[in-house]
């Protein structure tokens, strides 16, 4: 079973080249896809999240983020002039033998078009260190090149661009900018390019309720195009439950909660239709967000997604 893990890593790496994770709250947790995201907000932003994929599958996926997002203190000698922002990411993802950890600092520059439309650029660099450890493999024949461990450190980089008005945002994000190989494991092995595009509106059904439906395409260098779907209601900003739908696996229902201006609490849940589900029929997702904004009122004009 072990060695059948090992081969379903290297399959999805070689032939559909998604080497990065992939999380069902991405439209609430815009740093930790973009970089652009770093300080657009007046205050600091912390969030927390961790997927356990595939319940049950050995060697399933198992991932997580750290983010800090704080806007940098300056003199803004015009009342729509450019503001910047930085932040920091730690990343962690496992899946079979392999584990892989991303260190990025951010910058981000946002500038001010008129009151509601905004555009802003902005990079993540740092370093990603991989690691492959074949204790747990098992083979029926010994293979001294699977057996051989691997410990590696490479530099990391992204671009981000984010645009938003009063009721919609659109999003463009190109990762793995540096294509460093994989000596220690394979010849033609390397981190490659990927891109992602996204967008999201909001509705406002009433002076509670706010629908936010919102569309991610990631675009791998091979294999097929995953998209999300998701349609999300807010409750006067506190209270958030949808249902999303990817393409390639699963069909997926969320909840939010925040608690104080300050603290919220996410879930989400997958259940997976691909043929995944013979062995594995749940994803589970949790999140924990702190941010030192408070909201002058509840509204739906409040929707942290377009601040």
């Amino acid at each position: 079973m072990k060695l059948v893990i090992l081969l379903f890593v290297l399959v999805g790496l070689t032939s559909h080249a998604q080497q990065l994770a992939q999380y069902s709250q991405w439209s609430s947790n815009q740093f930790a896809l973009n970089p652009a995201h770093a300080g657009i907000k007046s205050c600091a932003d912390l969030h927390t999240l961790y997927r356990i994929q595939w319940v049950g599958f050995e060697g399933a996926p198992r991932s997580g983020f750290f983010t800090l997002s704080v806007p940098l203190p300056a003199k803004r000698k015009q009342f729509l002039s450019a503001r910047h922002g930085m932040g920091f990411k730690f990343e962690t993802d496992q899946i079979g033998q392999f584990s892989t950890n991303r260190f990025n600092l951010a910058y981000a520059m946002h500038m001010n078009f008129n009151k509601n439309d905004r555009l802003s650029l902005g990079l993540y660099g740092g370093g990603v260190q991989m690691s492959y450890n074949p204790s747990t493999t098992e083979t029926l024949n010994p293979d001294p090149s699977v057996m051989r461990q691997a410990n590696f450190l490479s530099p990391d980089a992204s671009f981000g661009a984010w645009y938003n008005s009063t009721n919609f945002y659109l999003g463009l994000v190109f990762q793995n900018l540096i294509p460093t190989k994989w000596e220690e494991i394979g010849d033609n092995s390397r981190y490659r390019f990927h891109s992602n595009i996204y967008g999201g509106y909001r509705y406002e059904m009433n002076e509670k309720l706010t629908l936010l439906p919102a569309l991610l395409l990631r675009i791998p260098p091979r294999g097929p195009i995953s998209a999300d779907l998701n349609v999300q209601v807010d409750y006067l900003n506190k209270v958030g439950f949808g249902l999303g739908f990817r393409n390639t696996d699963a069909l997926i229902s969320f909840v939010n909660f925040k608690f104080t201006d300050q603290f919220s609490v996410g879930y989400s849940f997958d259940f997976t239709l691909s043929k995944l589900q013979k062995v594995s029929q749940n994803t589970h997702e949790i999140s924990l967000r702190f941010s030192t904004c408070k909201s002058q009122k509840s509204s739906t004009s409040a929707c942290p997604m377009f601040e």
